[in-house]
């Protein structure tokens, strides 16, 4: 398993309680291919508190993807609606949970949020 998202899944684990979560209950199973084996990630979301353990049990969606394109969602290269769209992932499920993945990945290298824009321009004029 690669060091990106072993560390997305730590990252996920630490942080507890996710604000942008407070409203949502469900279960998301993370199917990742590797070298003919498949590692299971379990990710708990219960009124925003996000748990996550490596166990292969029944979600109300499951994820799968190969681990190169993963790791690239767990840097923030790719976001899992338009690779879901692009057929880059695959779920079973619940689809509402796809939709609040794009709150649980990385923002793409480089992002700045738009509140650090907009102060930025005005402290140049």
């Amino acid at each position: 398993m690669s060091e990106a998202t072993r560390r997305f899944f730590e990252t996920l684990e630490r942080h507890g309680h996710e604000r942008l979560l407070k409203k949502t209950n469900g279960t998301i199973r993370f199917d990742i291919e590797r070298d003919h084996e498949v590692d299971h990630w379990f990710v708990e979301i219960r009124g925003g508190i996000v748990k996550v353990s490596q166990q292969n049990r029944a979600a109300d969606t499951a994820i799968r993807s190969d681990d190169s394109f993963f790791e690239r969602m767990a840097r923030g290269e790719a976001k899992p609606l338009p690779a879901w769209l692009r057929n880059d992932i695959t779920f079973e499920g619940q689809f509402r949970l796809i939709l609040l993945l794009e709150r649980l990945f990385a923002p793409p290298p480089g992002a700045r949020h738009p509140r650090a824009v907009v102060g930025d321009r005005g402290r140049r004029g």
